[in-house]
């Protein structure tokens, strides 16, 4: 593990990309140089990747998408913040905020801003985040809080009920994954896939694959 670095007054906020598209990054490292206060020391396309760089990288704020080649950006997430306690995440996505970005602060990250918000909004993200503070959408914060003081439960959706695992592989069933691609892609058996596969089934109360493939599709399109 790096040794904690400490942002110097004056000094230039190092900044970390990861995201698995390249037209995605090179938008991001744009808004990031063009603020006087910022620098990017280094970008990734997965989540080995990013942990292979973080130590040297030492970034102040690592920016990550979800969805990662190969990989899931909670866990990325998870890692960072048990090896670099010092790094701030703030999530960047095509997801909708009301799905993931509550999953998102619960695993570590600070700030959660959809892939779709304007250029200012991205960078006021960051700033926020680099401060100390939590960024979520005015409407986001708001949902939360009005739920925190009416006591409502967090989402009627069965979908909010699966755990960050089973959620990433009903995702990768809406992408057309198979079980052994699935298996694959997350490094664990095919019975353990299954096994997922079987509760997700379980929790969203449904019967066959074929209705559970059909509501992972919708789910996915009607999300992004």
């Amino acid at each position: 593990m790096s040794a904690p670095r400490t942002q110097l007054a004056g000094e230039l906020a190092r900044i970390m990309i990861v995201d698995d598209h390249p037209t995605v990054r090179e938008g991001l490292a744009g808004r990031v140089v063009s603020q006087p206060d910022m620098v990017v020391c280094g970008e990734a396309i997965d989540v080995r990747e990013a942990l292979e760089k973080v130590s040297e990288c030492r970034p102040d704020l690592m920016i990550v998408d979800i969805s990662l080649k190969n990989s899931d950006g909670l866990e990325l997430i998870k890692a960072v913040r048990a090896r670099h306690k010092k790094v701030r995440l703030l999530v960047h996505s095509m997801y909708d905020e009301s799905v993931y970005a509550e999953r998102s602060l619960k695993a570590g990250a600070s700030g959660y801003v959809n892939k779709e918000a304007d250029p200012g909004v991205v960078i006021e993200a960051m700033h926020e985040v680099l401060a100390g503070g939590i960024y979520l959408s005015p409407a986001m914060k708001s949902e939360i809080l009005g739920r925190a003081v009416s006591h409502i439960p967090a989402n009627v959706d069965p979908v909010a009920s699966l755990t960050d695992r089973q959620l990433e592989i009903f995702r990768l069933i809406a992408e057309g994954k198979t079980t052994s691609q699935i298996a694959a892609r997350l490094q664990i058996s095919v019975h353990t896939v299954e096994t997922h596969r079987d509760n997700i089934k379980r929790r969203l109360n449904v019967s066959s694959m074929t209705e559970l493939t059909r509501m992972s599709v919708m789910w996915d399109s009607e999300n992004r």
